[in-house]
């Protein structure tokens, strides 16, 4: 029996033009999270390793079950440095978000973690999982994972953005996605998705994208509507919320729907 091929379908929406829809994990350690996002139609799950405390085999298995649900399993990882890139790329997950990057050198770095030669230094093993294991020659292997293998940086800061054009031009990058909450942060403006500096950033990175052939990705303001406004603006990588946001607001919501029953009598 052929072994199966690698696919992506996130790198896949976005080559057709359409909008990849991300679910934020930082609670879930199993793989029924795979089927939520499946059933709820997420393209996938935004895997946050730089908030909270996964261990490499949680991310491991989770990311085995995603993608053989046919969801993409990207991991944000905690710096371009982070050590642990490699282990997840070997291991079931398709692609890394890099944080805070903030200028071309850090673009580079990333790349190379993540990229096999010529454009990145990421090591060669053998059995992939994307082939279920199965021995695939190297000439066959790699340039089919890395078809697959999604790399995005995030710009969070002013210096990132004065820097998103030569971000932006590295080669291997697939997407450039701006944090908007530590972007507006780092300018003194938390929470203020309408100041006038942060939409004037947005339009540089959106412009910087277009210019340099990468998806524009955002995230951080978890509103539906503002949401479809930044996909109709042309975000094509968005998240959309994460499972504690989800619970807690689920949660909540049952609460207050018991109280005011009550209330009604």
């Amino acid at each position: 029996m052929a072994a199966p091929r690698p696919t992506n379908p996130v790198t896949e929406k976005l080559a057709a033009g359409g909008t990849a829809l991300g679910l934020g994990v930082r609670l879930c350690r199993s793989a029924e999270i795979a089927r939520i996002a499946r059933a709820t139609g997420h393209d996938f799950l935004f895997l946050d390793l730089q908030h909270s405390l996964f261990g490499l085999e949680t991310i491991g298995h989770i990311a085995q079950a995603s993608v053989a649900l046919g969801v993409a399993p990207l991991a944000r990882v905690r710096s371009v440095r982070d050590p642990d890139v490699q282990a997840l790329l070997d291991n079931g997950v398709a692609g890394i978000v890099f944080p805070d990057v903030n200028t071309a050198a850090e673009a580079r770095a990333a790349v190379a973690a993540a990229r096999f030669a010529p454009l990145g230094r990421r090591s060669v093993t053998g059995g992939y999982p994307q082939f279920d294991f199965a021995a695939v020659p190297p000439a066959e292997a790699l340039p089919a994972v890395e078809a697959a293998t999604l790399v995005a940086c995030m710009v969070e800061t002013r210096e990132g953005v004065r820097n998103v054009e030569a971000i932006a031009a590295v080669p291997g990058i697939d997407v450039i996605h701006v944090g908007m909450n530590d972007l507006l942060t780092d300018m003194g403006k938390p929470g203020r998705y309408d100041d006038p500096e942060l939409q004037a950033a947005i339009e540089r990175v959106l412009a910087a994208c277009r210019a340099h052939g990468r998806h524009f990705g955002c995230g951080g303001q978890r509103d539906p509507k503002a949401q479809a406004a930044m996909i109709r603006r042309g975000a094509r990588f968005l998240t959309t919320q994460t499972d504690i946001g989800l619970l807690s607001a689920g949660a909540g919501a049952w609460t207050r729907g018991i109280a005011a029953a009550l209330d009604a009598g």
